[in-house]
């Protein structure tokens, strides 16, 4: 099946609250994972909520990352998206997990232009 790229949904339960608070603390933890993650950073906006939670998203030359918090929850909402069909998403993935140390994270991936006419499912990876 031949596909444009790889879309990676992170479900991160189980976080620990005060990594997910801060707004400099999560982007430095997202930019550092999608650094040693391999991709190459364009640009990023992060934005501090009242009274807590951050959503931020990072532009990268190969599309993009983005990130949404629920520290009263212990919960983080986090897409990766790449274009191709490289390591990179998986990379990211896994160190933005270990970034804000999940304990129960959930990793679905989606397969996005899909050339071959074929249906797209979506894989549970635990």
């Amino acid at each position: 099946m031949r596909n444009l790229g790889v879309h990676v949904l992170l479900e991160l339960n189980e976080c620990r609250p005060d990594l997910l608070t801060d707004v400099a603390g999560v982007r430095e933890k997202l930019l550092e994972a999608v650094r040693n993650g391999g991709a190459t950073i364009v640009g990023d906006y992060f934005q501090q909520f009242d009274p807590y939670g951050v959503s931020g998203m990072i532009v990268v030359a190969e599309s993009h990352v983005s990130i949404h918090t629920w520290p009263e929850h212990g919960y983080a909402a986090v897409d990766v998206f790449t274009c191709g069909n490289s390591q990179i998403p998986y990379s990211i993935s896994e160190l933005v997990i270990r970034a804000f140390d999940s304990q129960r994270p959930v990793m679905c991936e989606f397969k996005r232009g899909i050339l071959s006419g074929q249906q797209n499912a979506a894989a549970l990876v635990a």
